[in-house]
């Protein structure tokens, strides 16, 4: 008899996606903590070095935990934490920078990566949700006992049963 039982699958998709991410964050981190200075100029705020290193290391402490995390879900609130602080600060740049298009073109940028970041999120959030899975691990597939079931189809075919390439198969040589 079957039965049911609830399971939780992971989407390794969404794991897939989110250790990309990691790297990406790692990458973007570094460049943020090593040249703050260009960052900063090409963004229109050249009096914030402090700010730019400081977002690289929050950028390589989330790629971090996305790249060794077991359960990257919190990991991925963190990254979309840093997304909503990096386009407060690009929207100020837009406004008060020396650069605003440049701060428009980078916002835009931050605003796709945030949409990939808010579906890996979501997917990553979805596959704690237990699904209904059907156990059939008791069936063989014959409506009784697979003993049972043994011989009852041999005399159908007669004493000899044809092969497929047109040999004849004693049935003395199909029997286990």
């Amino acid at each position: 008899m079957s039965t049911t039982r609830h399971v939780t699958h992971h989407d390794m998709s969404a794991h897939h996606t989110a250790r990309g991410l990691g790297w990406f964050s790692l990458g973007l981190g570094l460049a943020e903590l090593l040249m703050p200075g260009p960052i900063s100029r090409l963004l229109g705020i050249p009096e914030q070095r402090g700010l730019i290193r400081a977002c690289g290391i929050r950028e390589i402490a989330t790629g971090v935990g996305l790249l060794y995390s077991r359960d990257p879900k919190p990991w991925m609130y963190g990254r979309l934490g840093g997304d909503a602080l990096d386009l407060a600060v690009l929207g100020w740049s837009s406004a008060y920078g020396d650069k605003p298009t440049n701060a428009l073109i980078a916002a835009g940028t931050v605003a796709g990566v945030a949409a990939i970041d808010l579906k890996c999120a979501a997917d990553l959030r979805a596959e704690r949700r237990p699904v209904e899975e059907w156990d059939y691990s008791d069936r063989s597939g014959f409506p009784d006992a697979a003993d049972s079931m043994r011989g009852l189809v041999e005399p159908a075919f007669g004493t000899d049963r044809a092969h497929p390439n047109g040999y004849q198969i004693p049935l003395s040589e199909t029997r286990h």
